[in-house]
């Protein structure tokens, strides 16, 4: 057992937890935010339970998935953005609530939990056929192109994956107002898409014939 690898993988959920409790409660002016709890147990519950099953199955994946940084530069400015538009969303999302401005029907929250729950499992999913999947863009030793199960109907189904649990974060939230800002999201990551893709032409053997054979990046039939 890699006592280093859980004692980082463990301080790290727990520090996400306590971050997100003072986004989304201390905006809101109340820990009786329900949604807010709502989406807490939807996010760490199976967080935890996929951190155990890297753990014990998949140690090098968990480790370079926690230890990931981007080393381009436009890269860097994507995570940024990214970062700051989750961190606004959060806080709309509790300021919204704190004010009632446009707070939504508890019935599209619940909704919106099952959307990211089943979100969560095609991520899961996801990284179980890939197991070269990293939250860098990078080639790894060894990879090679994977063409089967979500791979074979778009070429970038974690990407997929992620813009539905982003935007059903809001929804479980309650906010409309954070949905609207979250939008911007699938569009920093059609820039992420694009200059992956370049360097996956570039130094990943058969990746272009693969291109061939799955022609669409993120929504079948459309792009």
């Amino acid at each position: 057992m890699d006592i280093k690898l859980f004692i980082q993988g463990l301080i790290k959920l727990v520090l996400g937890f306590v971050i997100l409790c003072l986004l989304l409660f201390l905006p809101a002016g109340t820990i009786s935010y329900d949604q807010g709890w709502l989406f807490l147990g939807c996010l760490f519950i199976p967080m935890l339970l996929m951190g155990i099953i890297l753990f014990f199955r998949n140690p090098d994946l968990l480790r370079s998935r926690l230890n990931a940084k981007e080393k381009e530069q436009s890269q860097k400015m994507v995570v940024f953005f990214s970062g700051i538009l989750f961190l606004s969303s959060f806080v709309l999302a509790g300021l919204n609530y704190r004010f009632q401005w446009l707070v939504l029907p508890d019935i599209v929250s619940i909704l919106a939990a099952i959307v990211f729950l089943l979100s969560y499992g095609m991520y899961g999913e996801v990284l179980r056929e890939n197991t070269y999947l990293s939250r860098t863009i990078e080639v790894q030793n060894n990879q090679k192109v994977i063409d089967t199960g979500f791979y074979g109907i778009v070429r970038h189904p974690m990407y997929l994956s992620t813009i539905l649990l982003f935007l059903s974060i809001p929804l479980i939230l309650g906010s409309l107002y954070s949905f609207l800002l979250f939008l911007l999201y699938p569009f920093l990551l059609v820039k992420r898409i694009l200059e992956e893709e370049k360097l996956l032409e570039k130094e990943l053997k058969g990746y272009t014939l693969y291109q061939k054979k799955v022609k669409y990046r993120l929504i079948p039939f459309i792009w």
